[in-house]
């Protein structure tokens, strides 16, 4: 049978149903968008992939809860994988060429794996990320071979729920299924798409985004160890409370802020480096206070300040889990407050210090702010690495409809998106589907 003839059979298998409501919530007009979805992927796949068995992928976008910017510090912070993804058909081929097409992209990304070092041509590119991947998983000792790819994906590109991570974590769950009986766990195929990301395609990005498009859930990550990280899944739903998840995309373009978003882990290892130490991990509050002199003199103020955004941010990460686990929702939401305020006020990654006139963070962070003001309930931070992108808020149910009609006639319709937590990481979906 032929691919497209075996694509459509995936499609008529009523396992599919159940798939999606696991996936994107038991609710008949999401499982209805989500098979038109489908069969939409299914028919765009036909035109662009090999005769071959198909495997489906779906991979969630994520969005961070605690813990902006301490990752890479060796901090800990809260995640969660939510109900958008990215979904994947790849096929393998005899070729030792990995080619991915992706819906939006005119070209596709095509690796030859005779030669896994990195090419000055590629950083920054989807092509860099995979051969960044394939050389990080020979180096482990894993299998690589060819497969032909197509993607379609909801996670937007600039909205905060690390489209880049999802691709990475894409290449290797595929990586492992096709070539590696599905045995890489999903820890090591963060760490791996982490690798890729910082020397391929030459972002210093933390293992959080990863990690928590890999694994799933709501996760509390401790990264004191990098190489063995302590993932603890926490178990909370926020509709349990009637809260409602939004990320509000005020827009902008990060296009140009590549300098900004590595100037913090660099001025906090700067820090860190004047008690010749590698990370702010490794400090405690006390030991950087008592050098405050010496340190604005040397690194800057700054620096002083971000290092102690990080020393705030981390030890609230732990208050934010107990209230999580205790079912406090009152004071997690009373924390994420303080934690955006941190953000804004100390950590300083709102809006680009090279653009001032692009500040819609803080357009956005001053509105809700307002409005949670009048509400009385709910709370926001700045979401992801900041300086352009997504705010996240955190909402009662009665209080959504307002808000998003508010803040959509200021950041235009469709601006805002509600999000439902998804309890399961990266997944090959045929394993759910009956033969």
């Amino acid at each position: 049978m032929a691919t497209k003839e075996k694509l459509s059979a995936l499609l008529q298998k009523k396992e599919l149903e159940v798939i999606f409501d696991k996936l994107y919530g038991r609710n008949n007009k999401v499982r209805m968008n989500q098979k038109k979805r489908y069969h939409d992927f299914f028919e765009l796949c036909k035109d662009k992939l090999p005769d071959g068995e198909p495997h489906l992928f779906s991979v969630p976008g994520r969005i961070e809860i605690g813990g902006n910017h301490t990752d890479h510090n060796h901090g800990k912070v809260i995640a969660a994988s939510v109900n958008l993804d990215a979904v994947c058909c790849a096929v393998p081929v005899d070729e030792q060429v990995i080619t991915l097409y992706s819906k939006g992209f005119d070209k596709a990304f095509s690796v030859k794996l005779n030669s896994l070092s990195p090419l000055p041509e590629e950083e920054g590119t989807t092509s860099g990320l995979i051969r960044g991947i394939c050389a990080e998983f020979v180096n482990a000792g894993y299998k690589i071979s060819g497969f032909t790819a197509y993607m379609v994906s909801d996670v937007m590109v600039g909205s905060g729920l690390s489209s880049s991570a999802v691709v990475e974590v894409l290449i290797g769950k595929i990586l492992s299924v096709l070539f590696n009986n599905d045995s890489i766990d999903p820890v090591t195929i963060a760490k791996t798409g982490q690798f890729a990301e910082n020397r391929y395609f030459g972002k210093p990005c933390g293992l959080m985004d990863q990690t928590a498009c890999s694994v799933g859930g709501i996760v509390a990550i401790d990264f004191n160890d990098p190489q063995n990280p302590d993932v603890k899944k926490v178990d909370f739903n926020f509709a349990d409370y009637n809260y409602k998840v939004l990320v509000v995309n005020t827009g902008g373009s990060h296009a140009d802020l590549t300098e900004d978003y590595a100037s913090i882990p660099i001025e906090m290892k700067e820090v860190a480096g004047l008690f010749n130490k590698d990370v702010l991990r490794e400090l405690s509050m006390n030991q950087v206070l008592n050098q405050a002199l010496q340190i604005r003199k040397t690194a800057g103020d700054r620096a002083f300040l971000r290092a102690y955004h990080f020393f705030m941010e981390n030890d609230r990460v732990d208050s934010e889990v107990k209230a999580l686990e205790n079912k406090d929702i009152k004071s997690f939401l009373t924390l994420i407050n303080r934690s955006g305020d941190s953000s804004f006020k100390y950590l300083q990654n709102i809006f680009s210090v090279h653009n001032t006139r692009e500040q819609g963070i803080s357009l956005a962070l001053a509105l809700s702010e307002d409005f949670i003001r009048r509400s009385g309930n709910g709370a926001c931070r700045v979401h992801g690495g900041g300086f352009a992108g997504t705010i996240q808020v955190f909402l009662h149910d009665k209080d959504v409809e307002k808000y998003k009609n508010m803040i959509e006639s200021v950041f235009g319709e469709d601006s805002v998106f509600e999000l439902g937590i998804r309890q399961e990481g990266s997944l090959h979906l045929n394993s759910y589907l009956a033969d």
